[in-house]
């Protein structure tokens, strides 16, 4: 079965956010380069590129991985806050929930706090504080 593994992008602030999404899930990174650690004869980055997120992936369980980058400027800026695609978490208990959901909804916007919904999940809904938006989950069945 294949596996569905999210990739989130970032104006320059990869680092620091997925720092924060360390913090929340636990874990090691599997991958942290940037774009100086690429550079080839043939491809050198900018200068103001240099230090920014090539590529950074987060294990966060046996089967998923959290992924991302910074957008190099010549390709544009990601509107953050345009983006209505959330990451959905399925935890395997309410604890995990409750930790997951104060961790990563700190310092964001709650659109839905975490508590019983009325399809019977223990659910919320938010975006963090680097625009992502996320729903964590838990069902009692």
């Amino acid at each position: 079965m294949a596996h569905l593994n999210p990739y989130i992008h970032f104006n320059g602030n990869a680092e620091e956010a997925f720092t924060f999404y360390k913090a929340a899930f636990g874990g090691e990174f599997a991958a942290f380069v940037r774009f100086k650690d690429f550079s080839t004869p043939e491809f050198t980055a900018p200068e103001k590129e240099a230090e920014k997120i090539m590529h950074v992936s987060l294990p966060i369980s046996g089967d998923s991985v959290l992924m991302g980058s910074d957008v190099p400027e010549m390709l544009g800026t990601v509107n953050e806050n345009e983006n209505r695609s959330k990451i959905s978490i399925a935890c395997a208990s309410k604890e995990e929930a409750d930790k997951l959901y104060n961790a990563l909804s700190e310092d964001g916007t709650v659109e839905m706090p975490i508590a019983d919904s009325p399809w019977g999940s223990y659910f919320a809904m938010f975006r963090d504080k680097f625009g992502i938006e996320w729903m964590v989950s838990f069902d009692y069945k």
